[in-house]
């Protein structure tokens, strides 16, 4: 196998025996695969739309493409068995999607295109035979024909649709969708089946960027109309005596399905990782037995998971290897997957609630103490007048956004360090898992406004970016005018959609940890740097001194 899509992939160079993640080489092939078979959906698609025009579509063959592309995000899908049915799920897609090309052809009296590579896809009939197929698809035979400056930007642009296309998915599940992104992921992983130079392959990714802002748009929508404007929201982190669900993901649609089902059972439900803004929502607050968060970040989940006395049902990413202590009362729901566990489908969490009442809950209270969320775009706006005038008056001196993805790889302490040795006079705003390095220490208030405003999930970055181009406005610059610092942490592909997103918007000196990415090759680097001074971290003490222009 070979892997090299996350931040801790091994060596910093890629997986080759077994992924870090807890992907077996047979997962690993079969994900490889899965996106051979997007791109072949994709290849007749787009030029279905390019002979048809925007009518020729079939919005199974676009969800199709999403779907596969999720699919193999960091910490999704870990069932070899699932992974095979998706990908001859896919082929027959592939076949729908060339029927829709050879329509338009037939209507426009053209002939019909038969390409090959990822087009001509014909799945095996097995799962060894599918395996074997994947592995032929593996990066290290691209790198050998194409050199590894164009295979590591071929992969930055699709770790990039992969980071966008679970935005688009969570959208389309609540009903916002916008055909326009899915004719852009069919053009984006088209052209990644055909030869491109570094400087066309740099302008894609930029492009993955702006097509990820508008589907992080239309999810800031989807989320806002479905459960209201998030509000700034005290988030109880101790338990509360009795039975007890934890849930853990991203999918707000599936929290509110499994509030409504646990009305009147006696069950309190926990938030875990990236679930912890959704008590900002005043739909999803409203709830009593949405009681509190327990825990942190994904990489911790074991231990945490094992602890817990309840069910535990994982909606989206991340997923790890179960302990068998809990893997009977874990469950699975969306394109989540992990053999011998669980999976619920349609929206009926009954055997997460049957094991949580068979299972023991909290004995007795925790302490009473909580932290706050509920800081998205709406909320920060509406006291931007006070914000600019703390600026103005030397009250507030500097932002910084520290946050992204965290990670189990060493040297992650450095934003806790960071965040700490912020100085009084400015504010901290965060978003993502990241936040767990540090959401639970002390950190006041300046000029009236706390000092750690948490935005969200990770993909509320749009709440961030439209925070900061009403600040921008406001100031009479441009948003690399202000003062701001962006600090980031990443581990998976949605942060990958969020800095080619940053990047996209011209957004200059980022400051970029633990490490830089495996698939970024120092020629690439250096055309990143040149053009937008991206950065890795060095110190904390460093860092700030370099921001603030003070001493180190």
């Amino acid at each position: 196998m070979f892997c090299w899509q996350c931040e801790q992939t091994a060596k910093g160079t890629g997986c080759r025996t077994s992924g870090v993640c807890g992907k077996d080489p047979r997962t690993a092939a079969l994900q490889d695969l899965l996106i051979e078979a997007a791109k072949g959906v994709a290849v007749y698609a787009h030029r279905a739309r390019q002979v048809g025009g925007p009518e020729a579509r079939d919005r199974e063959v676009d969800l199709g493409v999403v779907e596969a592309l999720f699919t193999t995000v960091t910490n999704v899908n870990f069932d070899p068995e699932r992974l095979a049915r998706l990908v001859v799920r896919t082929a027959e897609l592939r076949d729908r999607a060339r029927g829709l090309h050879e329509a338009a052809c037939a209507k426009a009296g053209r002939e019909p295109e038969r390409p090959a590579g990822p087009a001509a896809l014909v799945p095996a009939k097995d799962v060894a035979g599918l395996v074997r197929q994947g592995e032929a698809a593996m990066i290290p035979s691209r790198i050998e024909t194409l050199g590894p400056d164009v295979v590591g930007l071929q992969e930055l642009s699709l770790y990039g649709l992969k980071g966008a296309a679970a935005y688009v998915d969570h959208a389309q599940i609540l009903g916002r969708e916008e055909p326009a992104i899915y004719a852009f992921f069919h053009e984006a992983l088209d052209q990644l089946t055909r030869p491109a130079t570094v400087p066309e392959l740099l302008g894609l990714a930029l492009r993955v960027g702006e097509a990820n802002l508008k589907a992080m748009e239309l999810l800031d929508a989807a989320n806002t109309g479905a459960y209201g404007h998030p509000v700034p929201t005290k988030v109880r982190i101790n338990p509360r005596k009795g039975k007890a669900i934890l849930i853990s993901g991203h999918d707000l649609k599936d929290l509110a399905a499994l509030l409504e089902q646990t009305v009147g059972t006696g069950i309190n439900v926990y938030t875990h990782g990236e679930m912890l803004p959704a008590h900002g929502y005043p739909e999803l607050h409203k709830h009593p037995h949405l009681a509190g968060n327990c825990g942190g970040a994904w990489q911790d989940q074991r231990r945490e998971f094992d602890e817990f006395p309840g069910a535990i049902l994982m909606t989206t990413n991340c997923i790890q290897r179960p302990k068998e202590s809990y893997q009977a009362r874990i469950f699975t729901t969306g394109l989540v997957a992990w053999p011998g566990v669980t999976h619920v489908t349609g929206g009926d969490f009954a055997p997460v609630i049957r094991a949580a009442l068979e299972a023991p809950g909290f004995d007795a209270d925790g302490p009473d103490r909580t932290i706050t969320v509920g800081f998205g775009h709406h909320a920060v706006l509406g006291v931007a007048g006070a914000v600019v005038e703390a600026v103005k008056q030397g009250k507030l001196r500097h932002f910084f956004l520290v946050g992204g993805c965290d990670g189990a790889e060493t040297g992650r302490n450095y934003y806790t360090k960071f965040a700490e040795s912020v100085p009084k006079d400015c504010v901290v705003l965060t978003l993502a898992c990241g936040k767990f390095r540090f959401n639970k220490l002390e950190f006041g208030d300046v000029a009236g406004i706390p000092r750690l405003l948490d935005i969200g999930q990770c993909n509320d970055a749009y709440s961030a970016i439209r925070i900061a181009g009403a600040l921008a406005e406001a100031f009479g610059t441009d948003v690399n005018g202000l003062p701001l610092s962006l600090v980031l942490s990443w581990y998976e592909q949605k942060a990958v959609a969020i800095l080619l997103t940053l990047l996209h918007l011209g957004i200059r000196d980022i400051r970029l940890g633990p490490k830089l990415p495996a698939f970024v090759t120092p020629a690439a680097l250096q055309v990143l740097v040149e053009k937008f001074n991206v950065m890795p971290i060095t110190t904390p003490e460093q860092d700030l001194a370099a921001i603030l222009g003070t001493p180190a």
